[in-house]
């Protein structure tokens, strides 16, 4: 048995120094690094974004368009010149990605819920009422955009912001820190799964993303995307 187990340790060194364990050896751990190196990739694609961050950066993207807006009646009001066109491409983003997407997510999911449990109704109500209100102004607009008849969108304009930034407001600092009380922890996380899969149907990929693109090129034409122009030149 000795003399085995000394030939079994002399065919075990004879192998190593002739380099035919060490490549095993070394495929092994490149195997074992990729795999280390994979994982952190497969947690960052499985990020999901929750019930009210989804809602709450949808509604950035109407901030946004509201700006664009707002620069357009700031020319329509002193005179200087646009292109209508930029009012017809934000009213109609405003219809893709607000109005037929991010609204009827609210009208779906969220405010029959409130509904249900006897809370809010009052403002859900409300709510409701300014999103028909919306869809009529945004079809106006459009139409005065088609027609390049730029007085006729200064009221719409006033009337759309004037009534979307409480209404946003409302729902961000009310609405949806509520729903936390209304359902589960469970049907707030499979919601938030349910919204981004309706997303992708949707617009064929990651909606949002696509929606910010659009508004950043609207901001560039209008030269208002550099955030630094917005800080004012106060003396200290």
């Amino acid at each position: 048995m000795d003399r085995n187990r000394r030939q079994f340790l002399i065919t075990g060194s004879a192998l190593v120094s002739s380099g035919l364990i060490s490549p095993l050896s070394s495929l092994a751990q490149q195997k074992g690094a990729e795999t280390k190196k994979a994982e952190p990739q497969k947690e960052e694609k499985e990020e999901e974004v929750s019930t009210n961050e989804d809602l709450m950066r949808e509604h950035g993207v109407l901030n946004r368009i509201l700006l664009v807006y707002d620069e357009v009646l700031r020319r329509i009001h002193t005179k200087q010149d646009f292109d209508p066109a930029v009012i017809g491409s934000a009213a109609g983003l405003i219809k893709s990605f607000i109005e037929d997407y991010h609204e009827k997510l609210e009208e779906n999911y969220l405010f029959p819920r409130f509904e249900k449990a006897g809370k809010m109704i009052e403002l859900t109500v409300n709510l409701r009422a300014q999103h028909a209100m919306g869809r009529r102004i945004t079809e106006h607009l459009m139409a005065s955009a088609k027609s390049k008849d730029k007085a006729a969108m200064a009221q719409p304009l006033e009337q759309f912001i004037r009534m979307y930034r409480p209404h946003e407001a409302r729902e961000d600092t009310v609405l949806f820190p509520a729903f936390h009380q209304i359902v589960s922890r469970h049907e707030y996380d499979a919601l938030g799964e349910e919204f981004e899969g309706i997303e992708r149907k949707t617009f064929g990929g990651d909606g949002f993303d696509m929606a910010v693109d659009k508004v950043t090129q609207l901001e560039k034409q209008l030269s208002i995307y550099d955030l630094s122009q917005f800080t004012p030149n106060v003396p200290l």
